[in-house]
């Protein structure tokens, strides 16, 4: 697909993910229409409308998950549309409320005026390797996660993984949508998302890396995948330009325990004070393997974990955020 004229839309624009979406989609020639939950709000779009090709070809739409329609007139003469938009973080009193109905709802909504929109030729749609790897099953060095494994919402609900149970329903809802309303839809998968910062506000995954460095006592006993920033908004577009993409994505570039993060902060940064114990004495969280040959195929070359980090530290520093 050729970019040039080219009209898409990116939900939720205003976040991590997909401030990178739209600045590598401006950079391409695209034309994006972008939907925040305010337009007024500038300290959420101002990042936005300093990108390079802003002025020229970003046009800013108020659009709220939860409302039937508001992205109606959105997707409206678009050819492809991002959908990024669904929340993150970990300390929700109402997981209902705060997690699983934006990210259901909100999904739902979006296809919906997809599927009133005879111009939209593809749907590219952001879940996580939450969707993929959380079912019960063992994850141990010999395993290999890949896209054909799908996490179980009963898993979820007993173990109270409520942001992974948010993206499971979401991307369920969604392959059925699409499959009802014949609706061209793709999926990528990223596991923890680091790398540098365009937004102005600290998101959840390189808070993650921030409370490594700014003194934490202790590192959890977690066991991610992690994946530069900059190779998810370049998967989404892929996924987008090339004809034959299909089906779920899984993004890792690597999966560590937060040990061994630790330890690479620590060779990156050798002067930096990093906690030096786990949060528990239970045996480490083993890790596991996260298959990459699909991913090959839309041409994505990983970044070195060390180089994420280093970028997300540098970028942490940049916007104050750290203290070193």
């Amino acid at each position: 697909m050729s970019s040039s004229g080219k009209v898409v839309c990116v939900t939720g624009a205003s976040g991590y993910i997909a401030s990178w979406i739209v600045k590598l989609l401006l950079h391409r020639g695209y034309t994006v229409k972008a939907t925040v939950r305010d337009t007024n709000d500038r300290r959420k779009i101002d990042h936005l409308l300093s990108l390079d090709g802003a002025k020229e070809r970003l046009q800013l739409f108020k659009a709220n998950l939860l409302e039937e329609g508001s992205f109606d007139n959105v997707v409206q003469g678009c050819h492809g549309v991002f959908h990024t938009a669904s929340p993150f973080y970990h300390d929700v009193t109402d997981p209902q409320a705060e997690l699983i109905d934006p990210a259901l709802k909100g999904t739902l909504n979006v296809l919906n005026s997809v599927a009133k929109s005879p111009s939209v030729k593809r749907v590219v749609v952001t879940s996580s390797i939450a969707a993929v790897a959380y079912n019960g099953k063992p994850r141990t060095p010999d395993v290999v996660v890949d896209e054909t494994w799908f996490s179980d919402p009963d898993f979820c609900k007993e173990s109270k993984l409520w942001y992974v149970l948010s993206k499971t329903l979401a991307e369920d809802a969604a392959w059925k949508f699409a499959k009802e309303n014949k609706i061209d839809i793709v999926t990528i998968n990223p596991a923890m998302v680091i790398g540098p910062l365009l937004q102005p506000s600290l998101n959840t995954s390189a808070a993650a890396v921030l409370n490594l460095i700014n003194g934490a006592e202790t590192f959890p006993n977690s066991t991610f995948g992690w994946v530069n920033v900059k190779d998810v908004a370049n998967a989404h577009i892929q996924a987008y330009e090339i004809p034959s993409a299909s089906g779920r994505y899984c993004l890792v570039e690597r999966v560590l325990h937060f040990s061994e993060v630790v330890k690479t902060l620590s060779d990156l940064y050798p002067t930096l004070k990093l906690p030096e114990k786990c949060a528990n004495d239970n045996p480490y969280m083993p890790t596991y393997q996260v298959s990459k040959e699909k991913t090959k195929t839309l041409g994505i070359e990983f970044t070195p974990l060390e180089v994420s980090l280093k970028e997300t530290v540098e970028s942490l520093k940049e916007k104050k955020f750290s203290k070193i």
